[in-house]
């Protein structure tokens, strides 16, 4: 806890220009608690103040020029006669009650302004690497009902490896758990919307098409301006579209008939059991609304294009895709299965459409890429479109399913045969994705003699430069999954001996991360 020192100390100046300015600080909330000050004159030293210091590298770690933003957020918030309300107003003189005031403001006033002195303090990384910036942005956001903006605070802190971590970790902890409570029933879940009449809105929905924009959806008191199509399926289609003709509040609206609440279900499942490290590798839904014809998910959208984007944009040169980036996305793949499997879920369509490409704001290193942590985890793929996710937990231990999926060229051998089924309708989806990326066709698969019975294998070959030893055990153990393996075990064990290989040979993560900002330029440009 640091307080504002009381005694000049003028030795001190030199080395530490803040101090001075400290001091006047302090002598301004006196005045100004005693009366007689207004706190205009306060608003406009503490704004001077960090208008001077905040490109100094010497404060940007500074826990007294954190305290210094903290309070002029406060202050700036309009919330001078508020203040007044609180006992022993003197302790915001101490940071960590200044943090607690400032939260107890947020939850009674709420004002934009936190949302931009944030954003200020990170383009200045004024203490990014302190938990207690991301303690105070994320509680704020989850004060405003911006649950899922709150855990990406929470994620970036974590990633950053920001001190003390313990404690950043338990705030987050508190947080899923205040999630979980919330979202605990479903049908009463926040986000979750039902109207029994027809969707009666100005635009009809039957009216939008590929080629739409500018036309504007009203929904729950909000105004959702179409920017184009993302995708379109057999049911419904997907667009992007501006909040409130807000360019830098952009969402993508699932547009479906019939109605269909079951997605949006399975979003709230991952909510609750994927941890948040964990989480950022799977869709967000912010709410649905169900009427008697349509309904309307809104999610998270993301503009980089899908792995089979990534795929396409090879196979349109003749090209294929470099093994590294393969091997990159097929730890990627495994990670995301082994999550869901380890908590009873099974996407249903695990296919390169459905896994949008996520890109990290910071440049990548070596470092954190075997532990995945740092810009690694934001960068890799993101998966989506739950409509045929199958909640195990609904079902009696050891249940295995029966059907067609009818998605051409991921159908697992399981259902062509008319075999029972589970896990093996997402593995695959991703045997079909991986031979994708390393062929640039669908995977066909036949069956060989092995040790006096038989196995399935693809049909291509692999090339003799290839890893092949790490791509015969990725395909053979996936196709052939005897009954009761432990899947999870497997994929784990798949996933770490990819990531031992690529740990082996820095010379592979540096050609990859030149690969993936080639990537992201000719994705992003097409």
């Amino acid at each position: 806890m640091v307080a504002i020192p009381t005694e000049p100390n003028i030795s001190s100046y030199a080395n530490d220009p803040l101090f001075p300015w400290l001091l006047s600080i302090k002598k301004e909330l006196d005045d100004w608690y005693s009366g007689s000050r207004s706190g205009g004159d306060l608003d406009n030293l503490l704004s001077d103040c960090i208008s001077t210091f905040k490109k100094n590298a010497q404060y940007r770690n500074d826990l007294r020029f954190l305290k210094i933003w903290f309070i002029y957020v406060i202050i700036s918030a309009h919330s001078c006669a508020l203040l007044f309300r609180f006992e022993n107003f003197k302790m915001l003189l101490e940071l960590e009650f200044a943090f607690g005031m400032l939260l107890r403001l947020i939850e009674l006033e709420g004002s934009k302004e936190y949302e931009s002195v944030f954003r200020e303090m990170e383009e200045n990384e004024i203490c990014i690497g302190n938990s207690l910036l991301y303690e105070w942005y994320a509680y704020f956001l989850e004060a405003k009902g911006k649950w899922k903006e709150a855990h990406i605070i929470y994620h970036m802190g974590i990633s950053r490896k920001a001190e003390p971590i313990e404690k950043l970790k338990w705030a987050q902890s508190l947080f899923v758990k205040r999630m979980s409570e919330r979202l605990n029933t479903f049908s009463h879940g926040k986000g979750y919307h039902l109207s029994k009449k027809a969707y009666s809105g100005k635009v009809a929905l039957s009216s939008l098409k590929k080629s739409s924009r500018n036309k504007i959806i009203e929904i729950g008191g909000r105004k959702y301006q179409i920017k184009g199509c993302a995708g379109q399926g057999g049911f419904a289609q997907v667009f992007k579209a501006y909040v409130d003709n807000n360019p830098d509040d952009v969402v993508a609206l699932k547009i479906q008939k019939p109605a269909f609440p079951w997605e949006f279900y399975m979003y709230r499942q991952l909510d609750e059991r994927v941890s948040g490290e964990q989480r950022s590798s799977f869709g967000f839904a912010h709410k649905i609304h169900i009427y008697s014809d349509w309904s309307i998910l809104i999610c998270d959208y993301l503009s980089h294009g899908t792995l089979q984007d990534a795929i396409n944009s090879y196979v349109v040169t003749g090209k294929f895709m470099e093994e590294v980036l393969c091997i990159y996305y097929t730890m990627e793949m495994l990670y995301m299965l082994e999550t869901l499997h380890g908590v009873g879920i099974i996407h249903g369509d695990f296919k390169p459409d459905n896994l949008l490409i996520r890109y990290s704001k910071d440049d990548l290193s070596e470092e954190g890429f075997k532990d995945r942590t740092g810009p690694w985890l934001d960068q890799g793929l993101y998966l989506v479109d739950w409509g045929r996710g199958i909640d195990l937990h609904l079902f009696p231990d050891n249940t295995e399913f029966t059907g067609d999926s009818r998605t051409s060229g991921f159908r697992c051998i399981e259902m062509q045969q008319n075999k029972p089924w589970t896990f093996q309708a997402n593995t695959y989806g991703l045997c079909v994705a991986v031979h994708m990326m390393l062929h640039n066709t669908y995977m066909e698969i036949e069956r060989k003699a092995s040790d006096g019975d038989y196995i399935y294998l693809p049909k291509s070959s692999f090339k003799r430069y290839w890893n092949v030893d790490l791509w015969k055990a990725l395909f053979t153990k996936l196709l052939n999954v005897s009954p009761g393996n432990n899947d999870v075990e497997l994929l784990r064990s798949l996933r770490k001996s990819f990531l031992d290989y690529m740990h082996d040979n820095p010379s592979l993560i540096k050609k990859l991360r030149e690969l993936l900002v080639k990537q992201r330029a000719t994705l992003c440009s097409a």
